[in-house]
């Protein structure tokens, strides 16, 4: 989690740089923080949504954050939330949702705007196992598509049935790194 926070300059490190495509954003200055999130897609594990505010708009932030018309959100909006099961709960507030249905709004907002680099905190964490492939498959999809996909989970099984590069950290320190 802490890599993840460093990734989307949440928190800065005490000691050493994080560069994200050459460019090094270990003291990047607040105003140019949104600029660097704009490439990024971020799944918290704890959703950071606005709890009275509906499934759709809480999606459309991200579209806002871009400058994206807003009479094209929906659009870009349906498609994913028909993916993820929750097109139905689109007018529901998400204070009201279940912890899956806040894991899936959150995923539906981190990847709208198809971003470069998708960070996810344990995306599946709150799922059952059918929402989790559907998740896992739109992660997959998304790097394929070309994004770079960086996932913090403790699910071994998941990460068994999607194989790629593995690190494997302890106290900040890797300790495996499989190709």
């Amino acid at each position: 989690s802490t890599l993840l926070r460093l990734l989307y300059a949440d928190i800065m490190p005490s000691s050493g740089i994080v560069k994200i495509n050459s460019d090094d954003i270990t003291f990047l200055p607040q105003d140019k923080i949104p600029h660097l999130r704009r490439q990024v897609g971020v799944i918290f594990q704890d959703f950071n949504l606005i709890d009275d505010m509906s499934v759709f708009n809480n999606v459309r932030l991200a579209l806002d954050i871009y400058f994206f018309k807003k009479s094209g959100a929906r659009e870009r909006i349906w498609p994913i939330l028909k993916q993820l099961d929750i097109f139905e709960l689109r007018d529901a507030l998400a204070g009201s949702l279940s912890g899956g249905e806040k894991q899936r709004v959150a995923i539906a907002r981190a990847l709208v705007n198809e971003p470069k680099i998708i960070v996810a905190d344990e995306p599946t964490g709150n799922l059952d196992a059918e929402n989790a492939r559907n998740i896992m498959g739109m992660l997959w999809q998304a790097r394929a598509n070309g994004a770079t996909v960086i996932m913090a989970t403790h699910d071994k099984l998941m990460v068994e049935e999607y194989p790629d590069r593995q690190i494997t950290l302890d106290r900040g320190r890797i300790v495996e790194d499989k190709p």
